[in-house]
C-alpha cells in the first residue's frame, strides 16, 4: 500500500506539471483509479504534511470534486468503518491543519460531504460535523471559528430539518462573529455566512424578518471589507439585492446610501466601485415599486453613473482601427452606460428622464469631447426604459442630436450616429415617418468621412437601423440618392480594400445595400445591375481569413436583394450564385467552427429556397449536411462548485447560472446562435419545399424531437415547436403507414414539453405546434394515455391562470403598489390571456377532429371552463371559455346540449355584453346552434333574434372596435334564417338583413352571408329581388364590394356562384349596364376581375 501511495504522491506531482504531455497522461491514469481508492490516497495526501504543499491543495480540490460530481458512486459502497473513518479524519484535519489556505480547502470538502449526508427528509446523518461546527465557533481558537463560518458559509443548510430548531443559536453565533472586535477575517466570515444562510431560506418569509436586524451588520462588514480590498460581502449584497430585496427593505435606506458612498469613492477600484452601482441597479430591476419612494438616491446614482461614462481614454488609432473589438465590460464606461439602460427599463421614464434630461444637456455643452460623447451614449442607453416620456420631446432631442454629426471630435459624431441608430430601432416606425428627411440626409453626408473610417462604418449601421423598420412608402423618394451614395462609398472602399487591405466600412455599406433592398423591395429592380456584378466579385475573390466576415455579409446581401427582386429578374445570376455558394459549401469542411460565414451561408440558402421554390430541391444533396451539422452543435456544459468558477471568467464565452449551495451551472455559449439560426433554416426548408423535402424528414424529425428539450436556448426550442406539423405536411406523400410512425415518435416528447415548459412564449409556439399536428393527423391520433396526460396539463394551466390573476389581485394591495407595477401586472395579465388562446387552439383541434367522442374526456375540464364564464370573470376570460363552448356545440351537437345547463344563460346575456370580443364569441356561438345544434336548441335561437338585432343596430356597431362584433351578429342571424327558418319571421327580418349587407371584416363569416344570399337569389326569393327586381343594383354593390374588401374569393365556390349571378343579369343587357353605372370605380373593377376569373 506504501509504495501504491508513493506513486499516488507522483501521480500528483505530475497533474500539477506545466508540460501539457505528462500532465494529460497523468489525468488519464487517475481516471483509471477506482473511487473508494482515489478517496484513501487523497486522504492520506491530505494528512500528510511531508507532501509538497502545491500537491496537498491540488489533493484536497480533488477529494472535494469526486464527492461533489460522484458521491452516489464512490461512497455509499465503502465499508461502514470506512465511512466513519474519513469523516473523523476530515474533521481531525481541519483541527491539526496549521495552513490557513489548505485549512479552507478541507472545509470545502467537509461541506461538500455533508451536503450529500442530508437523507430525502432533510435528516442529517452527520451529527458530528455539526457538534464540530458548535465547538469550533465558541472556540478560543480563531483558525477554528473561521472553519466554523467557512463550513456554514460554503453549506448553509447543514442543519437539514432540524434548522427550525437550532436558528436562535444560528443567529446568536452569527451576531457575535460580526461585532467580534479584533478579528476583522471572522468580521467578514460571519457577515458572508449570513449572505448564504438569508439565500438559501429565500422562500422562508418569517426567517428573513427574523434576521433583518443581522443587516446592518452585514452592511458595516460591506463597507469595511471593501476598504481592505475584499469585495465578497459586497457580492453577497448584490446577489441579495437580486434574489430576496424584501430581506433589504428595514434598512433600504442604509443599504443604497452605503451603494452610493461606495460607489462614488474613487479611491476603491473599478470593480469595487461597479459591484457598488449594482445593487442600486439591481434593486431597480427586482424592487423597482420599492426603490421609487428612494429617489433622491437615484436622483444621487444617476450623475455618478454619467461620471463612469466619461472614463474614456484618449486613442489616437481610433478612427482608423479596421477590426472592431468587443466591449471591454469591466470598463467603467460601458459599465456605466449599461447600468443606464437598465434602471431606465426598472424604474420608467417618469423616474429617471426629469433626473437625468438636464445633466445630459450640460454634458453635450461641455467643451471636453469625452463629455459629449457619454452624454449622447446616455441618450441611446435610456431610450427604451424612458421611451413614453421621450417621445414627447422627440422632435427636440432628433433636431439636436444631429447636430453633433458636425462635431469636431470624430468619437463624438461616432457617438451621435449611434444615438440615431437606438432611437430609429426604439422609437420606430414613428421616428422614421416624422424625420426621414433630415437623417438619411445628415447620415449621408456623414458616410462621406473619408478621414475616419470608424464614423463612416457606424453612420453606415445607423442607417441599417433606420431603413430596416422604415415603412417601404417612405424609403422610396430617397431611392436614387441613397443607392448612389451606398455604390459611390463601395466604389471607393473596394479599391481601398485592394489597395490597403481595410474592409471595416466596405462590411457595413455591404448590409446597408442590402437593408435598403430588403425594404424597397420589386423597387430594387432598377438598382440590381448596379451592384451585383461588385457583389459577386467579393464572393469570388474575399477568400483571405480576415475576410471571412466582409464574404458573409456580401452572401447574405446577394441573397436579399435576390429576395426583393424576385425570380425572374435573379434568374440571370441565379445559377452563378448557387455555384458561388455550392463552392463555399464544398469549402465547408475547412471552415473552422467559429467561422462567420457559416451561420451568414445557412440563412442565404434558406433566402435561396424562398426565391428558387421548388426549382432548390436540386441543391438539398449538397446543403443539408452541414445544416445538420450545425444544427447538432452540442454546448459545453458543466456542473461547478463556486471555487471552480472562480478560474472561469464570462469573457471565455461562459455564461453560469446559479444553482443555490454555492454551485452553479455553466454553459458555453459559442456556437448556440448559429445552432439556432440553423433549427430555423430547416424549419424554412420544410414549409418551403413540402413534399419536395420528404426524404430528409426522418433525420430532421430524430434532430428536432429531442431539442424540444434544448434549454439553454429559446429559440431552438420555439424551431423545433413550429418544425413539427410542417414535417407531417412533408412526409404526407410517404403515406399513411410513415406519416403515423413520424407522429408517434413526436407525440410524447411534445406533450411532455407543454407539461414542462418554463417559458411562455416557447410554450404557447408547443401549444400551437400541438394543435396544428392534431389538425393534421385527425380523429384517432391520440391514444387514451396521451389523453389523459394532456388533460392533467391542460386542468394545471388553467388552474395556473386562476391562481395568477388571485397573485395579481394581492401584489396590488402591496404597500408598495403603483402604477408602474400596475404596467408590469397588466403585461403578466396579457401573457396568460396569450396562453388560454393556445389552450383554446389545442381543444379546437381535438374537437374538430374527435367530435362527440370526446366530450367524456372534455368534463374533467367543464368546471373550470364554466369558471371562465362567470359574469365576475375579467372579459378575455369570458371570450376565451365562451370560445371552448362554441366549439363544443360546432363540432359535438346534438349531444352538446346536455351541458346547455352551464353555458346557455352565459351565452345569450353575453349577446349584450359591454366587450366587443365577448360579443363576437357568443354571437358565433348562436350561429353554430343554428347551424349545427340540433332541435333542443330551437327555442334558444327564437330568444337570441332580438338580442342580435339589438346589437347590430345600437348607434355605434359599426365603429372599428364594434364591427367584428356585429358583422358575427348578421352573419348569426342569416343561419337561424337559413338553418332554423321556423323559429323566427323570415319575411319580416329578411329587408332588415339585406340592409345590413355587406360584411367585409370578418372574411370567414362573409362567405357564410355571400352563400346564402346566393340561395335567396338562385331561388327567385321575391323579398330580396324586390319588386321588379329593383333591389338588383343594391345586390350588385354588396357583390362588387366583396370583390373590393378581398371578401371574396374569387376562385373558391362562393365566388363562382356570385359570378354567375352577376352573368344571368348580364344577359338581359338593359338592367346589367343600369345596375353597374351606380358603381364606382373600384367596385366595376372588382366586378370585371370577379367575372373574367371566376
Amino acid at each position: 500500500m506504501a509504495a501504491e501511495q508513493q506513486q499516488f504522491y507522483l501521480l500528483l506531482g505530475n497533474l500539477l506539471s506545466p508540460e501539457n504531455g505528462a500532465r494529460k497522461q497523468a489525468e488519464e491514469t487517475y481516471e483509471t483509479i477506482p473511487g473508494p481508492s482515489k478517496i484513501t490516497f487523497l486522504l492520506q495526501a491530505i494528512r500528510n504534511g511531508a507532501v509538497a504543499e502545491e500537491a496537498r491543495q491540488m489533493a484536497a480540490v480533488l477529494l472535494r470534486r469526486l464527492l461533489s460530481s460522484a458521491f452516489e458512486e464512490v461512497y455509499p459502497s465503502l465499508p461502514v468503518d470506512l465511512q466513519t473513518a474519513i469523516r473523523s479524519e476530515l474533521l481531525l484535519a481541519i483541527q491539526v491543519e496549521s495552513q490557513s489556505s489548505m485549512r479552507k480547502k478541507i472545509c470545502d470538502i467537509v461541506a461538500e460531504l455533508a451536503r450529500n449526508l442530508i437523507d430525502d427528509d432533510g435528516n442529517n446523518q452527520w451529527p458530528e460535523a455539526l457538534k464540530f461546527l458548535f465547538d469550533s465557533v465558541s472556540s478560543q481558537d480563531d483558525g477554528l471559528r473561521e472553519a466554523a463560518l467557512h463550513i456554514f458559509w460554503n453549506f448553509p443548510g447543514i442543519f437539514g430539518n432540524q434548522q427550525q430548531h437550532y436558528l436562535e443559536v444560528v443567529k446568536r453565533m452569527l451576531v457575535q462573529c460580526m461585532q467580534e472586535q479584533n478579528h476583522p477575517v471572522i468580521r467578514t466570515l460571519s457577515a458572508r455566512a449570513a449572505g448564504a444562510f438569508v439565500l438559501a431560506n429565500e422562500h422562508n418569509i418569517p426567517l428573513l424578518k427574523h434576521f433583518s436586524d443581522l443587516l446592518p451588520g452585514l452592511l458595516q462588514s460591506v463597507n469595511e471589507s471593501c476598504y481592505q480590498n475584499d469585495d465578497s460581502v459586497l457580492k453577497s449584497l448584490v446577489e441579495i439585492a437580486d434574489t430576496v430585496p424584501k430581506f433589504l427593505r428595514p434598512h433600504l435606506e442604509a443599504t443604497l446610501q452605503l451603494s452610493l458612498k461606495l460607489f462614488a469613492d474613487r479611491s476603491l477600484s473599478n470593480m469595487q466601485r461597479q459591484l457598488a452601482m449594482e445593487v442600486i441597479v439591481t434593486l431597480s430591476e427586482t424592487a423597482a415599486a420599492m426603490l421609487r419612494k428612494h429617489t433622491s438616491i437615484v436622483a444621487q446614482a444617476i450623475p455618478q453613473m454619467l461620471a463612469m461614462m466619461v472614463d474614456l481614454e484618449d486613442d489616437d488609432d481610433w478612427s482608423n482601427a479596421d477590426e472592431l473589438e468587443d466591449d471591454d465590460f469591466d470598463s467603467n464606461a460601458v459599465a456605466g452606460e449599461s447600468a443606464l439602460d437598465r434602471m431606465a427599463c426598472g424604474l420608467g421614464g417618469k423616474i429617471v428622464l426629469p433626473m437625468i434630461k438636464e445633466h445630459i444637456m450640460q454634458m453635450l455643452q461641455n467643451p471636453d469631447w469625452k463629455y459629449r460623447h457619454a452624454g449622447l451614449m446616455a441618450l441611446s442607453a435610456i431610450g427604451e426604459g424612458c421611451h413614453q416620456q421621450m417621445e414627447g420631446i422627440l422632435n427636440e432631442m432628433v433636431n439636436f442630436v444631429l447636430l453633433f454629426l458636425q462635431d469636431p471630435h470624430p468619437r463624438v459624431r461616432y457617438a451621435a450616429c449611434n444615438a440615431i441608430g437606438q432611437m430609429a430601432t426604439d422609437f420606430a416606425p414613428a421616428f422614421q415617418k416624422k424625420f426621414h428627411e433630415k437623417v438619411i440626409a445628415s447620415l449621408l453626408q456623414t458616410m462621406e468621412d473619408q478621414a475616419n473610417p470608424r464614423v463612416q462604418a457606424h453612420a453606415a449601421a445607423a442607417l441599417i437601423n433606420f431603413t430596416e423598420d422604415c415603412p417601404k412608402s417612405l424609403l422610396i423618394p430617397y431611392l436614387d440618392n441613397l443607392v448612389n451614395h451606398l455604390h459611390s462609398i463601395m466604389v471607393v472602399k473596394l479599391q481601398e480594400l485592394i489597395q490597403k487591405g481595410t474592409k471595416l466600412v466596405l462590411e457595413q455599406v455591404v448590409t446597408s445595400i442590402a437593408s435598403v433592398a430588403d425594404t424597397a423591395e420589386e423597387k430594387f429592380v432598377p438598382y440590381y445591375d448596379l451592384f451585383m456584378p461588385s457583389l459577386k466579385h467579393i464572393v469570388e475573390n474575399a477568400v483571405q481569413k480576415e475576410l471571412r466576415l466582409l464574404r458573409g455579409k456580401t452572401i447574405e446581401c446577394i441573397s436579399l436583394i435576390g429576395l426583393a427582386v424576385g425570380k425572374e429578374k435573379f434568374m440571370q445570376d441565379a445559377s452563378d450564385v448557387m455555384q458561388l455558394l455550392l463552392k463555399t459549401q464544398t469549402d465547408f469542411s475547412d471552415l473552422e467552427d467559429d467561422d462567420p460565414q457559416i451561420s451568414y451561408m445557412i440563412s442565404a440558402w434558406a433566402r435561396m429556397c424562398k426565391i428558387l421554390g421548388k426549382e432548390f430541391q436540386q441543391y438539398l444533396p449538397v446543403v443539408m449536411g452541414p445544416l445538420m451539422k450545425t444544427a447538432s452543435i452540442k454546448p459545453e456544459v458543466a456542473l461547478l462548485d463556486t471555487q471552480d468558477m472562480e478560474g472561469m471568467g464570462e469573457d471565455d464565452g461562459w455564461e453560469f447560472v446559479n444553482l443555490g449551495d454555492q454551485q452553479s451551472f455553466g454553459i458555453k455559449t459559442a456556437g448556440l446562435e448559429e445552432k439556432a439560426t440553423a433549427c430555423q433554416m430547416l424549419v424554412c426548408y420544410a414549409k418551403e419545399l413540402k413534399e419536395g423535402f420528404a426524404d430528409y424528414t426522418e433525420q430532421v424529425v430524430k434532430l428536432m424531437v429531442p431539442l424540444l428539450k434544448f434549454y439553454f436556448h429559446d429559440g431552438v426550442r420555439v424551431a423545433a415547436a413550429e418544425s413539427m406539423p410542417l414535417l407531417l405536411e412533408c412526409a404526407r406523400v410517404r403515406g399513411p403507414e410513415y406519416l403515423t410512425q413520424m407522429w408517434h415518435f413526436m407525440c410524447d416528447a411534445l406533450i411532455k414539453g407543454i407539461g414542462t415548459e418554463p417559458d411562455s412564449d416557447v410554450l404557447s409556439e408547443l401549444m400551437h405546434s400541438l394543435a396544428k399536428c392534431i389538425e393534421v393527423m385527425g380523429d384517432g391520433c391520440i391514444n387514451n394515455e396521451h389523453f389523459e396526460e394532456l388533460g392533467g396539463i391542460l386542468k394545471s394551466k388553467l388552474e395556473e391562470h386562476f391562481k395568477n390573476q388571485e397573485l395579481r389581485q394581492v401584489k396590488r394591495q402591496d404597500e408598495d403598489y403603483d402604477e408602474q407595477v400596475e404596467e408590469s401586472l397588466q403585461d403578466e395579465d396579457d401573457n396568460d390571456v396569450y396562453i388560454l388562446t393556445k389552450v383554446s387552439d389545442v381543444l379546437h383541434s381535438i374537437f374538430s377532429s374527435y367530435k362527440e367522442k370526446i366530450l367524456l374526456w372534455f368534463e374533467q375540464l367543464l368546471p373550470l371552463f364554466v369558471n371562465l364564464i362567470c359574469p365576475n370573470r375579467p372579459w378575455p376570460d369570458r371570450q376565451w371559455g365562451l370560445c371552448i363552448f362554441d366549439d363544443v356545440i360546432e363540432h359535438c351537437s346534438p349531444s352538446s346540449f346536455k351541458y346547455a345547463e352551464y353555458f346557455l344563460r352565459p351565452l345569450l346575456q353575453s349577446i349584450c355584453d359591454s366587450s366587443p370580443e365577448v360579443r363576437q364569441a357568443a354571437a358565433y356561438g348562436i350561429g353554430v346552434m343554428a347551424q349545427f345544434g340540433g332541435d333542443n336548441y330551437r327555442p334558444f335561437c327564437t330568444e337570441a333574434l332580438p338580442l342580435l338585432v339589438g346589437v347590430i343596430q345600437a348607434a355605434e356597431s359599426k365603429t372599428k372596435e364594434n364591427i367584428n362584433a356585429t358583422e358575427n351578429c348578421i352573419s348569426a342571424v342569416g343561419k337561424i334564417m337559413k338553418f332554423r327558418p321556423d323559429c323566427i319571421n323570415v319575411e319580416e327580418v329578411l329587408p332588415h338583413w339585406l340592409s345590413w349587407l355587406p360584411l367585409h371584416e370578418d372574411k370567414e363569416e362573409a362567405v357564410h352571408t355571400y352563400n346564402f344570399l346566393c340561395d335567396l337569389i338562385e331561388s327567385n326569393n321575391p323579398i330580396v329581388l324586390g319588386p321588379n327586381n329593383s333591389n338588383l343594383p343594391k345586390i350588385f354593390s354588396i357583390i362588387a364590394d366583396g370583390g373590393v374588401h378581398e371578401s371574396i374569393k374569387n376562385e373558391e365556390v362562393c365566388g363562382k356562384r356570385l359570378a354567375n349571378v352577376i352573368r344571368q343579369v348580364q344577359a338581359s343587357g338593359v338592367l346589367f349596364t343600369e345596375c353597374v353605372s351606380q358603381l364606382n370605380a373600384a367596385q366595376q373593377k372588382a366586378l370585371q376581375d370577379l367575372l373574367s376569373t371566376a
